[in-house]
């Protein structure tokens, strides 16, 4: 039997990625808490992000508006659930129209940081998605940012050594 077949249903709609950064961990953190951060790499590469919630709080909402090279305006919004400033985040969130309307299901984020030899190693755990493709849809725009993330903090590690 192939592994795939004893995955549950919920375990196939369920994203992990772990990736090193070449900063440390408040660094790291900060990048994902703070909007003057986050405009910086926040969504797919050739995307613009903008800020426009962030109470960074237990039960504190968050809302992005992110670009497309395409033009395409596209809206997330979501509330922390828990944050323990620089070892992890938790939120729940969705896709939404400009309105602010859900126009996908809600998943759950969680977001671990961990000291790696003065390296950040971060774990992204992302479940609840209404399928398999829309899992693999998200793996791929992830990857994206996290490439725009370690172009951001290189910048960011070089202004503060200078």
């Amino acid at each position: 039997m192939a592994l795939a077949n004893n995955l549950s249903e919920a375990d196939e709609r369920t994203l992990v990625i772990t990736r090193i950064f070449d900063a440390p961990r408040e660094l790291v953190f900060k990048a994902w808490t703070e909007p003057e951060h986050m405009a910086h790499w926040f969504g797919p590469r050739g995307f613009t992000s903008k800020v426009l919630r962030n109470e960074l709080r237990p039960g504190g909402g968050y809302r992005i508006h992110m670009r497309g090279p395409d033009g395409d305006d596209h809206w997330t919004q979501g509330v922390f659930h828990e944050i323990v400033e620089p070892e992890r985040l938790v939120m729940a969130g969705s896709w939404t129209d400009a309105e602010g309307n859900p126009t996908r299901p809600e998943t759950l984020l969680s977001l671990t940081f961990e000291e790696y030899g003065g390296k950040t190693r971060l774990t992204l755990h992302q479940s609840g998605f209404e399928s398999v493709s829309a899992r693999d849809a998200h793996h791929g725009g992830w990857n994206s940012s996290f490439d725009c993330l370690t172009e951001y903090l290189a910048t960011v590690q070089t202004t503060r050594r200078a």
